[in-house]
């Protein structure tokens, strides 16, 4: 996915973006943050995620969340640190592939 992808699928999630279907489609509301650079922006985002269990697994959405950030770290134990030490460009990825959103181009 290209950056921009990113944040609007980001931003779409998080409802801070809003669409007017009127030709032509434009974006109507605040600007998309920096999700894939800063941590503040991320940390807002990963709010939205569901401690409810899904039904399809049994999992919560956090747990999911956290099991792609240790995949993004490269790291196959996904230790704490992994998660913990996270950029902002693999939470957003992490959180993309947890809502079903990441795209392989």
């Amino acid at each position: 996915m290209t950056p921009e992808a990113q944040r609007i699928a980001i931003a779409e999630e998080c409802r801070i973006l809003q669409w007017s279907y009127a030709l032509p489609k434009r974006c109507v509301g605040a600007s998309v943050p920096d999700y894939l650079n800063d941590l503040n922006a991320m940390h807002e985002a990963e709010k939205v995620l569901s401690p409810a269990n899904q039904p399809a697994r049994g999992e919560s959405q956090w747990s999911e969340y956290l099991g792609w950030l240790g995949f993004c770290g490269k790291n196959e134990t996904r230790e704490v640190y992994v998660c913990v030490t996270a950029t902002a460009a693999q939470r957003a990825e992490a959180f993309l592939r947890t809502i079903g959103k990441w795209e392989v181009e």
